[in-house]
């Protein structure tokens, strides 16, 4: 399992949030960040195709060291 922040613009639906139940997300002003594990890099990539078919931009993703 790794351990990432995805960083996006934005505020995320609820129903865009509840695809991803293993991610925890926190909105700010005007981005929000998921939190959480992944685990691994296919897993990863679903996550961001889902974000960019919603139009959801992002900004960056960050792996979390132990």
């Amino acid at each position: 399992m790794t351990r990432v922040l995805i960083r996006v613009n934005g505020e995320l639906s609820n129903e865009l949030q509840k695809a991803f139940p293993q991610l925890s997300v926190q909105a700010h002003r005007e981005q929000s960040t998921l939190t959480g594990e992944v685990p691994d890099q296919e897993a990863l990539q679903g996550v961001l195709h889902a974000l960019r078919a919603d139009d959801i931009d992002v900004i960056e993703v960050v792996t979390i060291p132990d």
